[in-house]
């Protein structure tokens, strides 16, 4: 996607400002709605249907989980649109909710890495172009925490498995790790089938499944069913 049009909902006035400052400088982006609370974001939707949505997780009017709520019910009202949700929390419950009808077209970035060089941008148009964002920062905080407290499974898995399952549950496809790791294709393959083996998942090439496999065995500390 060479263009797109963005909505942001953010509560907070200078970091509303910041994210629409920030997007403003990617070429062929436009900002076309500014709004703070879920009622209101739902309606500049409706009104401006945009291409992407750039929400934060709490908004007004009860400061819990707005953001996802607005992905799930656009999910089955605007399907076309993606949703960047922006957090402050590593609770993988969050991410759970958000990809459960599907990773594609959707995304997680903590709101302290906004300010690293190109990254809601990146982020931004992942997900506007039908692919999945979900913050490194995240998933490999969820990974080391999971091998601290797991006597068992992760601690099976190679340093390279370990960074694998991390790139895995990013969303990223076997041959953008291929690229991030300099080695082949077929390489990452057999990282990945061993991952899946040793955590008591089906291997699959489908990356919606893929990312929430990993991201529910990382949440229950048990392989899915």
């Amino acid at each position: 996607m060479t263009s797109f049009r963005v909505v942001i909902a953010e509560d907070h006035l200078l970091v509303r400002a910041g994210i629409e400052a920030l997007i403003a400088t990617e070429s062929g982006a436009e900002v076309v709605g500014v709004c703070s609370g879920y009622e209101a974001l739902m309606e500049c939707v409706e009104k401006e249907q945009p291409d992407v949505v750039v929400t934060d997780i709490r908004m007004p009017p009860t400061m819990s989980d707005e953001g996802i709520r607005a992905a799930t019910t656009l999910r089955a009202s605007h399907p076309d649109v993606a949703v960047l949700v922006l957090s402050q929390f590593l609770d993988p419950t969050y991410l759970l909710a958000l990809i459960e009808q599907g990773s594609s077209r959707r995304g997680y970035l903590l709101k302290e890495r906004i300010a690293a060089p190109g990254e809601l941008v990146s982020a931004v148009r992942t997900v506007a172009s039908g692919g999945s964002f979900i913050d490194p920062v995240v998933v490999e905080s969820l990974v080391s925490a999971k091998a601290r407290n797991d006597a068992g499974t992760l601690r099976h898995l190679t340093p390279r498995e370990r960074e694998t399952l991390a790139e895995v549950a990013a969303g990223r496809s076997n041959l953008a790790i291929a690229t991030a790791f300099n080695v082949s294709e077929r390489a990452v393959e057999k990282y990945i089938n061993s991952i899946f083996v040793k955590l008591g998942l089906r291997g699959d090439r489908d990356t919606n499944r893929r990312v929430k496999a990993v991201l529910m065995f990382l949440d229950s500390g048990s392989p899915p069913g």
